[in-house]
This record gives C-alpha cells, structure tokens and sequence, in this order.
C-alpha cells in the first residue's frame, strides 16, 4: 500500500514558524510604513501629520519646485555615470585581477578597502582633496603650474562631478568583488577552448564571458541602482547641496522638508516619488531573475 506524500505545507514547519515573527515585522514595519507615507502624503500635513487630504497638490507643487528638477537632473547624471563607470572600472579591475597577478590579495584589499568607509568618512576626505586651497589644484600650482585649475566642488557647472569621483573611488570596489567572483565562477575549459581556437582575449570577453555572467550584472546594477537613489551622505559631507542648490539630490530634499523645513505633506511626497524610483528598478530586476525564465 502507498503511503501518502506528506503535505508540502508541513514541510519545514518549524523554520516556517520561526520566520512568522519576521514576516510581520516586515509587514507592519515596511509594508506599513511604506502605506502610511503614500497616504499622507496626499494631505497637508506641517509639523505633525493630519487627515486633510488636498489630493494631486504637492506632488503638483513637487514637480514646479526648482530645488526638486535640479535635484532629478543631478541624480540622472550622477546615475547614469556612476553605472556606467562603476561597471566599466570594476570588470576592468576584476579582468586583471583574474590574471593571477603577483600580491592579488594586497591589491584587492587596498582597492576594497575605501568601501569600508562610511560615505560621511569618504565625502569629508574628497572634500579635502578637492579643496582648491590645499588639495589637489594647490599641490599643482605650488609646484609652478600657477594657471592650473581644479575645484569642481565650488563650480556649479560640474560639482555633481566632483560627488561622483567620491562615489566611484569608494563603490568602485565592491563591483570589482563582485565581478571578480564571477570571473572566478566561469569554467577554464572555456577559456583553453577559446586559445586554442586562437580566439583573441577581447572577443573571448565580450562575447563569451560577459554574456555568461549575466546574472552577475544584473544583480550590481541592482546594488549600485539602490545606492543612486538613496545618495544622501556624500553631498552633505561635500558640498550640503551647494554652491546654492547646485548639487541638491532628492534624498536630502526629504530630509530638509521633513525635518528642518516642517512640511511633512511635501517630504511625503518627494520620499514617495523616491520610493516610485526604486520600483522602477526593482520590478525589472525581480522580472528578469525569476519572472522570465520558462518553468521546467
């Protein structure tokens, strides 16, 4: 007589029953919270939060702010450039790393090492080194070069430049890691086919290994997305958004309504358009990993 397959519920019952107390943290904590942001968000809430709802107003308010379009343009171009780069830099850095180079493990803890820093630690030291009076446009001019000029944190035009070198020099790292990993996870018949194919390394890498670690880029696109959007500390340690509103990032504009300029309702709105943000990213990522692949 056949026994009876045991429900695929009662499996691992007692991990499921421990995880309970997780899941509802998460349910109220975020779930909750993320709610409790959108709805009043829709109010006209100051100091404190109150149930007078004025519908479409502060996000039409939002998007007519000035601070708020400078803070969007600054957080596409820091974005853009800083996916870019981080991915270009770190496959680089890992490629050459997958040489078994001599001191591999030096190397790569002193490249890892700025992401340890917290980004306050980071801006703060690239807030020196970019100080036109004793960084580096005063090193240069005090060896001659008197005309040489280097102060992209005091320039309006380009200070969002100056963020992303602070970015790169402490991301750039991880990504490095990561790539690193995956490189270390392709199989070497692959590349002693490919040699004695007489395959030229460059087409080997970007045809062969590059597509192979798609789920490696997808996911570091993944991570450095979520840091973009969140871009907070390195402008405060920098620049606090300045010369005027120059280098504002959406992030500090919540934190500045919310706290110092006591307008709850329009922080609300700006951390849901933030929050907008990150579903943007996260939907594809969640399609693509698990959503996309065809069940067996």
């Amino acid at each position: 007589m056949a026994h009876a397959r045991p429900n695929p519920l009662f499996r691992n019952l007692m991990a499921k029953l421990a995880a309970i107390p997780m899941i509802l943290t998460a349910m109220v904590v975020f779930v909750g919270g993320t709610a409790w942001t959108v709805t009043y968000s829709f109010t006209n809430s100051k100091l404190l939060p109150r149930e007078k709802f004025v519908g479409l107003q502060q996000y039409e308010r939002l998007w007519e702010t000035e601070r708020w379009m400078v803070s969007i343009e600054n957080l596409m171009i820091y974005g853009i450039c800083s996916m870019v780069l981080s991915l270009l830099i770190g496959f680089v850095l890992a490629a050459l790393m997958d040489q078994k180079i001599r001191f591999e493990n030096t190397f790569r803890t002193i490249i890892l090492y700025p992401f340890a820093l917290s980004f306050i630690v980071t801006g703060l030291v690239w807030q020196w080194i970019l100080n036109p009076e004793f960084g580096i446009q005063g090193i240069v001019r005090g060896m001659g070069w008197v005309g040489f000029t280097f102060d992209p944190l005091y320039n309006a035009q380009i200070v969002i430049f100056g963020i992303l070198i602070a970015g790169l020099w402490q991301g750039t790292g991880l990504v490095m890691v990561l790539m690193l990993a995956g490189l270390r996870g392709i199989d070497q018949e692959i590349w002693k086919a490919a040699r004695v194919d007489g395959i030229p390394m460059w087409k080997t890498y970007l045809f062969i290994v590059i597509p192979m670690m798609r789920p490696v880029f997808i996911t570091t696109l993944v991570i450095i997305a979520s840091g973009i959007v969140k871009l907070y500390d390195l402008v405060v340690a920098q620049t606090s958004g300045g010369p005027g509103i120059a280098s504002e990032v959406p992030a500090k504009y919540v934190y500045d309504y919310m706290f110092s300029g006591q307008n709850l309702g329009q922080g609300f709105a700006a951390s849901t358009m933030m929050l907008l943000a990150v579903l943007i990213v996260v939907i594809p990522w969640a399609y693509l990993e698990f959503g996309g692949k065809k069940r067996v």
